[in-house]
């Protein structure tokens, strides 16, 4: 079964170096701004969370949880690549494929 979450944050784009420098190499403003997006309530009532604390991204899906790291050296040096390879990394820690078609953002169980 796949699970729309959301459509991906235009704006996030935005904020990708070198047109907004943030420090981090990973792209912590992009990374926050995409994953905003991701925190929503499906329609039978459970939440789907994801935050990004330093290098790490948790992503919960009512009950269940998986974190990644978001690895530099290894995905990098693309911020987008970054974050997607931590967004699946998480996401099949709890248990689901995490998926992006046609600008929107998909959960789907395995």
């Amino acid at each position: 079964m796949k699970l729309k979450i959301a459509e991906q944050s235009t704006k996030a784009e935005d904020l990708i170096p070198p047109v907004k420098p943030d420090g981090s190499g990973i792209g912590g403003n992009y990374t926050d701004a995409y994953i905003k997006a991701m925190n929503v309530t499906l329609d039978d009532g459970r939440k789907i969370t994801c935050k990004r604390r330093g290098l790490k991204i948790t992503l919960k899906i009512g009950e269940t949880s998986g974190e990644a790291i978001m690895n530099r050296l290894q995905d990098g040096p693309d911020v987008k690549n970054i974050l997607s390879k931590a967004l699946e990394s998480a996401a099949n820690q709890a248990g689901v494929k995490f998926l992006v078609e046609d600008g929107v953002m998909y959960l789907q169980a395995e």
